[in-house]
């Protein structure tokens, strides 16, 4: 039985997906999956994503922004073009914006900056804001703090944090979005217990493909690629934590979707 599913983070501009795109859309089509939103992480890659959410109109819409991985390119430019990017009708969001302090691939200055740089656009356009947080918790709730009042809805995405974290982001209105990560015995069962704090109107799901594998699929792929049409399988896992049917939970989380990113 197949539900009808969002996948809100899809890192389609990735060079794995370019041999064989169309099949990989024709398989998250065949299992449900019939609407995507493709990631935008520099200025560059967002243009790119909106080239490639044009190619498949009826499925795919794209966001666009700047990782905090890629924020050292953030320049004086960067601003005006993500928001000529931002008009164009294929884009639903602003982002992948927000803190990483794990690795540190920028300046957390120069993160800082363009973070509060990319709320300051969603404000202005009125977009909503598709976020990463890793290891900056208290800096990133400070500055959501600050800019929230201005923002429309907003979403972390790939929450893998704690009850204190969980509660924090529910306190500032945010959405959460939920990646295969539950689907990892060894660092994701703390999500089961988590997730019934999270309102219905609130949750999402995501596969962050090609990126984190649902550690207990099987088969597991071939090339430790993820792909969106193994979005139910994630279904599948958060349902059995909250206790319900899958149905119930496709539909509340596509309804979600669709209301969040205004996609009809």
């Amino acid at each position: 039985m197949h539900h009808e599913l969002i996948d809100i983070c899809f890192n389609f501009t990735h060079s794995a997906f370019r041999r064989d795109e169309t099949a990989v859309l024709e398989r998250a089509i065949a299992a449900g999956v019939g609407t995507a939103l493709v990631t935008g992480s520099s200025v560059e890659d967002s243009r790119y994503g909106i080239e490639v959410a044009q190619r498949y109109p009826e499925h795919l819409y794209a966001t666009v922004g700047v990782h905090p991985h890629l924020s050292r390119d953030w320049d004086e430019t960067s601003y005006t073009r993500l928001r000529e990017l931002a008009a164009h009708e294929r884009v639903r969001a602003i982002g992948e914006a927000g803190l990483d302090y794990n690795r540190d691939y920028s300046p957390r200055p120069t993160q800082r900056h363009a973070f509060v740089q990319q709320m300051q656009l969603a404000a202005e356009l009125g977009l909503p804001l598709f976020l990463h947080q890793r290891d900056a918790h208290g800096e990133f709730t400070a500055l959501l703090r600050e800019h929230r009042n201005a923002l429309a809805p907003v979403v972390v995405h790939c929450f893998t944090g704690d009850l204190e974290q969980l509660d924090s982001y529910l306190d500032l209105d945010l959405h959460i979005g939920i990646t295969g990560w539950i689907c990892d015995e060894r660092r994701g069962r703390h999500l089961c217990d988590l997730l019934p704090r999270i309102p219905r109107g609130r949750l999402m799901l995501e596969t962050d493909a090609p990126y984190l594998v649902p550690r207990d699929l099987r088969p597991q792929p071939r090339d430790r690629r993820n792909e969106p049409a193994f979005l139910p399988h994630i279904l599948s896992t958060v349902a059995a934590c909250l206790g319900r049917t899958p149905e119930c939970v496709a539909e509340d989380t596509t309804r979600t979707a669709r209301d969040f990113f205004a996609l009809g």
